[in-house]
């Protein structure tokens, strides 16, 4: 987020490098003074990103330890969805098929990668990577390098349109890139860490009322928006929201300016909104109306989704100041604000002290005000009870277009982006306070710079927890599975991959990245009654499979049970049915056997051959 009082590149420069005004009121041409001083501000913004990049690395360090064989214990389930993608990706790309579809996953119906988080802006760029390294490793590369673009953005926006101060704009970049929300959505979720694009948009949002300005401003922004939707839909319309109530502040605030600006700011805006339409229409279409496309998620869930008041004051699991057992209680959804006490305290007493003089800090506070207000969710929520107070979200319908899917809860990604700001400028506010020079102004100054520091400390992230997890099997991985597998054929893993089960066996097509097609998945989309579901509508063989999981004991098995899971085979057009190492193995071979017939030891697996049956 950054103040709109600044128009252009040129006064950004003049007001945080200081040397030009100098300069010409020296008489003294500006580039000879200015020179060293931008040689030190390059310096600077190096060392900034470097740490970044540094931060990033010490984050994933869990994972590098062993990176093709481990995965976050906290969302093992997303994190395997994106490697899916990952791979995904690179597939489309080699075999020159359209990215808004795959028919790899779920077959035969296939899934409809607009209609769920496919982040095809990251996968498709980043296919031969996938190609050399294999999807485990462009996973974390990109995990770690997305958090540090995103602080490097934020850096870019803060040093060069709101303080003048590098240190300020490196902790509020450092805050915005890692803050515990994003931390949280590291955890297996590396669409919710890509916001490097978002400083940026908003940047060039607010440059929407230069004057003379308006084509070329609206193209940017419209190349910018179409492009961060192919990377995180849902922080776009987030964003979006965010620069609404950002302009219309303004524009209250600053009547004068606003009238002589509106024609340019409507003249851009038209440019840009009617540029990201037409590079992104169609995939917007398939979106919504192609095959595999769905509306809404049954029983509206997400919408219940609201942020615990008490949540905005708790250090987050993934911080050194964290404690896991807390989110028992107030962590039951995501983890979006998690700001700590103090934290929130330097926020208030920011806003105390900058209220009157810093049209910044006013923006943010009303930012951090209505998104706060908005991310609780239809009831209120504190300290993990849920009271019988009304959110805003109470009144707000399920079936509405575009927010049917969104989490309310996340809406506090924004009050973050508000809170990184104070950050910055309460940091500056210290670096150019007029303290005089006597000693006790120094004291003051550093007793200033220590309470935005020891505001931040406690939220300083660990590394990601990740958990041990076993490599396909070898019958996968060297390619045994070609012999039995022709191209218009399913392999069948067991148990049948799904949001809940055999997530291990939906890892056997992103690492061979998606060399074969397998039945079921994790994905939303559609029911019979088109409303959007987790995963395949259930067939009665993956029922089974599941129950005998839960329950620990194989069911009698009749003969119309065995007429049906061949009747799922035919569906599948399955031609083998494999089974590899699972902690319920010897309890699925029985199941199989029972179903299927007698199967095959070949290499590490256990291999039903249905060609023959299912025709």
């Amino acid at each position: 987020m950054a103040t709109p009082v600044l128009s252009s590149e040129s006064a950004s420069d003049t007001a945080s490098d200081g040397t030009a005004e100098s300069a010409v009121a020296a008489g003294t041409p500006a580039s000879a003074e200015a020179t060293p001083k931008r040689r030190r501000v390059r310096r600077a913004d190096l060392a900034a990103i470097g740490a970044y990049v540094m931060l990033g690395v010490f984050v994933c360090l869990e994972h590098w330890l062993d990176v093709s064989n481990r995965i976050s214990s906290h969302l093992p389930s997303d994190h395997s969805w994106f490697e899916w993608l990952f791979s995904h990706g690179a597939y489309s790309v080699r075999h020159l098929e359209n990215p808004l579809f795959s028919a790899q996953q779920n077959a035969p119906d296939g899934v409809n990668m607009m209609a769920n988080t496919s982040i095809l802006g990251v996968t498709l760029p980043l296919a031969p990577v996938t190609w050399l390294l294999g999807p485990q490793v462009t996973y974390v590369l990109y995990l770690g390098g997305a958090l540090a673009a995103t602080a490097a953005t934020s850096y870019w926006m803060l040093s060069r349109y709101l303080v003048s101060s590098r240190a300020a704009a490196f902790a509020g970049g450092a805050f915005l890139g890692f803050a515990p929300g994003v931390i949280h959505h590291a955890n297996g979720q590396p669409n919710f860490v890509s916001h490097f694009l978002l400083p940026i948009i908003v940047v060039r949002v607010l440059r929407l009322g230069e004057p003379g300005r308006w084509l070329r401003n609206g193209i940017v922004l419209g190349l910018l928006v179409a492009y961060q939707i192919f990377i995180n839909e849902e922080m776009l319309l987030l964003t979006a929201l965010a620069c609404l109530v950002v302009v219309v502040g303004y524009a209250i605030a600053r009547r004068e300016q606003a009238r002589a600006k509106w024609r340019s700011f409507v003249s851009a805006l038209g440019v840009g909104g009617g540029l990201a339409l037409l590079l992104t229409a169609y995939p917007i279409w398939y979106q919504f109306n192609g095959p595999q496309s769905s509306r809404g998620l049954q029983d509206g869930v997400f919408h219940s989704w609201g942020e615990d008041l008490a949540a905005y004051v708790t250090f987050s699991r993934d911080t050194i100041a964290g404690n896991a057992a807390v989110e028992q209680t107030i962590g039951l959804t995501e983890q979006n604000s998690w700001f700590g006490w103090p934290l929130v305290a330097l926020a208030v007493l920011t806003l105390a002290l900058l209220w009157r003089r810093s049209g910044a800090a006013r923006i943010a506070g009303v930012v951090i005000a209505v998104f706060t207000i908005a991310s609780l969710g239809p009831r209120i929520r504190f300290n993990g009870t849920e009271t019988e107070l009304y959110g805003p979200w109470h009144f707000i319908s399920d079936e509405l277009p575009l927010v049917e899917m969104m989490m309310p809860t996340r809406l506090a990604l924004v009050v973050t982006a508000a809170v990184g700001v104070l950050i910055a400028l309460a940091w500056e506010s210290v670096a150019r306070a007029d303290l005089g020079s006597a000693p006790s102004a120094a004291v003051a100054r550093k007793f200033g710079y220590a309470a935005v520091a020891l505001a931040l400390l406690p939220l300083f992230p660990t590394p990601l927890p990740t958990r041990h997890v076993e490599s396909p099997p070898a019958f996968i991985t060297s390619g045994a599975w070609r012999e039995y597998v022709d191209a218009d054929r399913t392999l069948v893993p067991v148990p049948v991959p799904s949001n809940v089960h055999g997530l291990a066996t939906l890892r056997w097509s992103a690492l061979t990245q998606h060399e074969f097609a397998v039945p079921g998945g994790y994905f939303i989309g559609p029911n019979a009654a088109g409303d959007g579901i987790f995963g395949a509508p259930p067939r009665p063989t993956t029922m089974l499979m599941y129950q005998t999981m839960s329950a620990a004991e194989v069911p009698q098995i009749d003969a119309e049970q065995r007429r049906q899971a061949l009747e799922d085979l035919r569906f599948w057009n399955a031609a083998v049915v494999v089974l590899g190492a699972h902690e319920q193995d010897e309890l699925l071979l029985e199941l199989m056997t029972e179903l299927l017939g007698p199967a095959v030891r070949v290499d590490d697996v256990w291999l039903w051959d249905v060609r023959q049956q299912v025709g």
